[in-house]
């Protein structure tokens, strides 16, 4: 009997969700098969702000929930923060690159869009770098998939769009970004381009054959951006980002998580942004891998101390 891997239906959600049914077929012997599920999300055309966090996953976790599937793959950075009863994080592949990406007309970059040049995104903390940078553009709020965003660039409706670099790779689109985005200008979502395995806690020997798929470097940058953001209590739609970087003789070195010992140090970055980008607080900090989540934390309570939790509306 096949393993059920239950996904998303988008050409991305599909696409990730085979890179990690193959994966495990390697390391486990078993075949694999993909169950697509509708979510909310995807049903829906309301912005994500509005529909609210985890609207992406819910399915999915109800499917596990009632054994319909084995296990499940999520964007990770669509996961709400609080732990779910009965499922765990079984693995967590090692991270594409987290950097946003500009797919411009023309082959513009940012700076060279002209003034009133309409570019789109879905995502609050996008729209508000987009505000901060100053540039004489017009944002546009839009929604779908990755294919129907760019299409929307090809037909001339918008001179660019802001996605995920990690999405367009997996896509096998890359050749179509114009500009991989500085994170000093466009600091990305935290958990941005890492995936999330997901299966009961009580099916051990399918646990054991995911552990095979983790990339230690990648859960320790993630569990020290979710933590900033958990602690901030704000969710995946809020205008917050974090970005965790392996460090070397004193610096980040890298945007992707290497193979790196537990032992190894990381550079947090976080911003909290109000909508229009007028308000901005942006941080940093430096711990061990080993205490990445504590690393989240502080850095999360010294961004509330410089003013977060005014732009947040959280009481401290």
């Amino acid at each position: 009997m096949s393993i059920r891997l239950g996904t998303r239906a988008s050409a991305l959600a599909v696409a990730q969700s085979r890179m990690v049914a193959d994966a495990l077929s390697r390391a486990s012997g078993e075949s694999v098969e993909l169950v697509e599920i509708s979510t909310a999300g995807d049903r829906s055309t309301a912005p994500v702000a509005q529909l609210g966090v985890g609207v992406f996953v819910s399915a999915l976790r109800d499917a596990l929930g009632a054994k319909e599937i084995d296990l499940a793959v999520h964007s990770y950075k669509d996961l709400p923060t609080a732990p779910v009863d009965g499922l765990v994080i079984a693995a967590t592949p090692q991270r594409e690159d987290p950097r946003d990406a500009l797919v411009a007309r023309d082959g513009l970059t940012l700076a060279e869009l002209p003034p009133g040049a309409r570019v789109g995104t879905g995502a609050v903390r996008r729209l508000a770098q987009l505000h901060a940078l100053g540039l004489p553009i017009e944002t546009v709020p839009i929604r779908g998939n990755v294919d129907s965003r760019l299409r929307r660039v090809a037909s001339g409706e918008l001179d660019a769009v802001v996605v995920a670099y990690a999405g367009v790779v997996r896509l096998g689109r890359a050749d179509e970004v114009t500009e991989i985005l500085d994170p000093r200008q466009m600091l990305p979502a935290p958990a941005q381009g890492v995936l999330a395995v997901e299966c009961r806690v009580d099916d051990h020997d399918l646990y054991d054959a995911l552990r095979a798929l983790d990339h230690v470097p990648t859960r320790a940058a993630v569990d020290a951006e979710r933590a900033l953001l958990a602690t901030l209590e704000a969710g995946c739609s809020a205008p917050v980002a974090g970005l965790a970087e392996i460090v070397e003789h004193g610096a980040a070195v890298t945007v992707h998580a290497p193979a790196a010992d537990k032992d190894g140090e990381i550079y947090l970055r976080g911003a909290v942004l109000s909508p229009d980008g007028r308000v901005a607080f942006r941080l940093s900090r430096t711990g061990t891998l080993a205490d990445a989540s504590t690393l989240g934390r502080l850095l999360a309570d010294e961004l509330l101390d410089a003013g977060a939790n005014e732009v947040l509306g959280v009481q401290q």
